[in-house]
């Protein structure tokens, strides 16, 4: 037998020896407390289903945007090193801009101010 499938078979065999044994210690009997969807020992005093503000996942997305931003430029000092690395940076410059031009206009509609 190969170490392939001995690897595979080993695996396997302990893959279902565990979730044999989950299933047979597992406690299935919960109590109210388990099912409440607060485990801290009072009864909750509001809904925990209030509304989110739309600008905490516009400032989500705008973290996202320009950590992807970064992601991309990062290896830009060694493109420099191709044999054309103007157009490496003509692209890069129009990333910038491109994303600079999306920030003023997030900022000029008002999109980055919290208070109304």
């Amino acid at each position: 037998m190969n170490m392939i499938t001995l690897m595979i078979a080993l695996s396997l065999t302990l893959s279902i020896t565990l979730t044999a044994l989950n299933l047979w210690l597992a406690q299935t009997n919960p109590d109210s407390e388990k099912l409440s969807p607060y485990e801290c020992g009072f009864d909750p005093l509001g809904s925990a289903r209030l509304p989110f503000s739309i600008r905490f996942f516009l400032v989500a997305i705008l973290f996202l945007l320009f950590d992807l931003e970064i992601a991309l430029l990062l290896p830009l000092p060694w493109a420099t090193q191709l044999q054309d690395p103007t157009a490496t940076l003509a692209w890069a410059s129009m990333l910038i801009l491109l994303l600079t031009l999306g920030l003023m206009y997030e900022w000029t509609q008002g999109g980055l101010e919290w208070a109304e």
